[in-house]
């Protein structure tokens, strides 16, 4: 199916919308109210919520492939302006939307059913599961259909997405900020650390990496793929597993050869 920005756009402003007043009432999302939830997927692929839409005179600036979208993208900022209360507020609200646009690509539940199979296949139920950058919870959802008292614990650094993953997984440990806060009492914790990872040239503020001593951990500070995977070794048990989406240079980038040293150090292929 053709990726509909439209619909897509649609649909994350009323789950946007829901969220916030589910915040106001203090309430659980009823049944109906999670399937409005889960239909948002971020706004990766859609830049068109980046164009001015102050006033009507700036559809004039639109190319013209996005400016049916004018309409929704300005009830998207009035929403979010209304919602804020104040211009600091909103500029976060707006950040978070330009995060969203760069990095929010999420993934299919058969990619996640598939990675959830070969848990299953091996016997592995794990108790203690790790999400370093959880979306709206695809992951933890999928986990939890192995064992329904798996103690989740998902990290979302985008605020809107942060806002609906919240309220589809109230029980879980939802902490809405960078995977970097993570405590070291966490360390050798978790069964299973699953993801769909960012990856790109983004440095991650971490003192305990970027003053490393090794090049593998000061390399890691500024590739966030490299990141993710070395912190996530240092959070998962001895025996555990960390099963990742991400991009192949991870495997196959020459400057990456400190990093996958490290690794097979300390980790087997599985």
């Amino acid at each position: 199916m053709a990726f509909n920005k439209k619909a897509r756009l649609q649909d994350n402003i009323e789950a946007i919308r829901l969220a916030f007043s589910l915040d106001k009432e203090g309430r659980q999302a009823t049944p109906a109210e999670r399937e409005i939830l889960e239909a948002y997927c971020g706004f990766g692929g859609i830049k068109a919520v980046l164009n001015p839409a102050d006033k009507p005179e700036d559809v004039q600036h639109w190319t013209k492939t996005d400016s049916e979208l004018f309409p929704l993208v300005t009830q998207l900022h009035d929403l979010l302006r209304v919602e804020a209360g104040n211009a600091p507020q909103y500029n976060r609200y707006v950040s978070s939307l330009k995060n969203s646009v760069l990095s929010a690509f999420y993934t299919p539940p058969k990619v996640v059913d598939a990675l959830v199979a070969a848990l299953h296949e091996s016997g592995i139920k794990p108790d203690r599961l790790l999400d370093p950058s959880a979306g709206t919870g695809i992951f933890s959802g999928a986990v939890k259909q192995l064992n329904p008292r798996c103690e989740a614990t998902q990290f979302e650094k985008d605020v809107l997405t942060g806002k609906i993953l919240s309220h589809l997984n109230p029980t879980d440990n939802v902490r809405v900020e960078g995977f970097e806060n993570i405590e070291p009492r966490y360390n050798s914790y978790f069964d299973v650390v699953a993801s769909n990872i960012p990856f790109g040239d983004v440095r991650v503020f971490d003192p305990a990496y970027s003053n490393a001593k090794d090049d593998a951990h000061r390399q890691a500070s500024g590739t966030i793929h490299n990141y993710f995977f070395m912190k996530s070794v240092d959070c998962v048990r001895e025996g555990g597993l960390v099963a990742f989406i991400t991009s192949q240079g991870v495997l196959n980038a020459e400057a990456n050869r400190p990093v996958r040293e490290w690794l097979m150090e300390r980790c087997e292929p599985v």
